[in-house]
Order: C-alpha cells, then structure tokens, then sequence
C-alpha cells in the first residue's frame, strides 16, 4: 500500500524515524555520530527548529521536531543529504544509505510531547547500548544527557521540556528522571511510532472525541480535524470518525453510560444498542469486524451477526443513523 502524503506545517510536534537501507548501519563509530550530531545541530540554529528529543541507535534514529519557521521536509533533506554524502565518501561507499522516505508522524503536543520525549530517550536502553536506566544519563548520543546537564547541544533547548516538570532546574531534573525512570515498565510503545491505530488506553482518554485512525497522525480527532481544515493539508486526511465517538454517540441515543454499552449483557436494550454500534461501526465508517469486536469484546463471527440484527433495526427506522452517525 502506498504511503499517505506527508503532513508537513509549521509549528506542529513531528516524530520523525530514519533507519538505514535493509536495516544497515547508518553509524559505525563515534566519528560518524559527531559529524551528524555537530550537523544537526547546526540546522536546529539556522532554521529556528525546535528540537525536544533525539537519539542516535546505529542502525536508526529519532527525532522529536517542532519546524517554526521552515518545513520539515526542507529541514531533513539538508540534514539527510548532506550526511549521507559524507557517510559514504568516508566507508568508501555508494547508493542509498536510507530506508526510503523517514517517517514522520505529526502529533498533538498536549497529550504526547512527554510521552515522546521519554520514549525516544529510552531507546538506547532498549536496544542494549547502555546497561540500565542510570547509563543514559552519560549516553552522549541522545538528548537525555543534555535534559540532565551532563551535555550541551546547540539548538536543543531543554527548557522546552524541563519547564513540564517545575520551576527550578534540579527539581524538575529530578522529576524528569523519574518520569523517564518510570516509562520501563511501559514496555514497547507501538503507538508512538505509527504501528497501532487504535491507541486504546494511551494518551489523554478524556478527550470525547477518541483518536484518529490514521498512522501519519498521533492525537484526538478534534486534532486531525484541526489538520485537516489547515490550508496547506486540505485533502490529505481523512477525518472519519473514530469508534470510541461513535459508541459514545450511540450510548447517548440509547440513555446508557458508555461503559454500559461496551459489556456484554442479554438485556434487550443494551442488545439493540450494541447492535446498532456494529452496524454503523462496520457498514457506515468502513471498521473491521474484528476493530469493532475489540471494543465490545466480541468475535468476528458475533459481530457479524449484530450487524444484521443492527441492520434490521435501522431498515425499520433511518433516523436511528442519522442521529448518531457525525455527518
């Protein structure tokens, strides 16, 4: 399947991910990691980007970027380029030292910044290159040593992330650490690089409107409707509404609490109401039975068999899809 265009504006949070072609080394020794570091850096200070959190694993790297006042593909292109060049007159080299296009994945700054800046930092920990949480704080290779004091990089202000955390810098040092500290026990946090559309449990679950189906986009669908009505993106997303809106849509038409519509039960309204969710989920938005069936803790097979049931209810009356389904 062909990738989505990228979403590229001004001013958004944007996690990027370069790995090397066929899963190659991109850093063989320290040497390479300084001369991309020392050009990293010097782009951060020339473009004014934002630079919150970044780690270098050798056959990888992330970056977590704020582009102010230039694009974010204008910034990787000058960094990318002008490395690989290098990278491949010194190892004597040729062809492409990347895995096609970096990823990138726009996310909402509110919910994730802090979850991204701790992910990105642990990298290095869980890919074995520093022995346990205590190592990274002398990990040159990433920006948790300089959220910490223990390094300087131009261009990377760590004020943007300390200031989450408290008004004095050792406290709010302290504090960071043990927010790092604590992210170990997360284990592998699919959701952060794309590879899980549904999110559930992540992020900030107050927000009513549930989380957008769309790996480019890390966030709320109130954000991917923010992007989509952005100018430079009209067309680039696509803002189908997400099945935790649509069960508290249908948990508001049948006079239920949402959590009551996502347990089972043989009681007959919370059948229909249950019922009418996979209908709309399944033939109206276009969701796997089985996407629909994680929700409500049913089979493939049981939610095909609420869609007809849900599917005669809705014959019978239409406006039970007009009034739930966000048109």
């Amino acid at each position: 399947m062909p990738r989505g265009a990228r979403l590229d504006i001004p001013g958004v949070l944007q996690h990027v991910i370069v790995r090397g072609i066929e899963k190659s080394l991109i850093f063989h020794d320290d040497r390479d990691r300084q001369f991309f570091v020392d050009r990293l850096s010097r782009l951060l200070a020339e473009t004014g980007t934002d630079c919150l959190a970044w780690a270098l694993i050798p056959n990888h790297f992330h970056l977590l970027l704020r582009p102010i006042h230039s694009s974010l593909a204008s910034f990787m292109r000058r960094l990318l380029t002008g490395y690989a060049v290098s990278f491949n007159r010194r190892h004597q080299r040729v062809g492409h030292l990347f895995q096609n296009r970096y990823k990138s994945i726009v996310c909402q700054e509110d919910n994730y910044l802090l979850e991204l800046v701790r992910y990105i930092h642990l990298n290095p920990v869980r890919a074995g290159l520093v022995p346990d949480i205590v190592g990274i704080d002398h990990y040159p290779w990433s920006g948790h040593a300089c959220l910490v004091g223990n390094r300087h990089l131009k261009g990377q202000n760590p004020e943007l992330v300390l200031s989450h955390f408290g008004d004095s810098v050792v406290s709010a040092r302290e504090r960071y650490r043990q927010f790092v500290a604590d992210g170990m026990a997360l284990g592998d946090r699919l959701d952060l690089v794309g590879k899980d559309a549904s999110r559930a449990g992540r992020g900030d679950s107050d927000d009513a409107a549930g989380f957008v189906q769309d790996n480019r986009i890390l966030g709320t669908q109130l954000f991917a409707e923010y992007l989509a009505n952005h100018e430079s993106l009209a067309g680039r997303i696509e803002t189908k509404e997400s099945l935790e809106h649509l069960a508290d849509r249908t948990a508001a038409y049948f006079r239920m609490d949402r959590s009551v519509l996502l347990q089972p039960s043989k009681e007959k309204t919370r059948v229909e109401a249950r019922s009418v969710f996979c209908y709309l989920g399944v033939r109206c938005l276009g969701y796997k039975g089985t996407e629909v069936g994680a929700l409500l803790g049913l089979g493939r097979s049981a939610v095909c068999h609420a869609v007809k049931r849900g599917e005669v209810m809705i014959s019978a009356d239409r406006s039970i899809e007009l009034r739930i389904v966000r048109k």
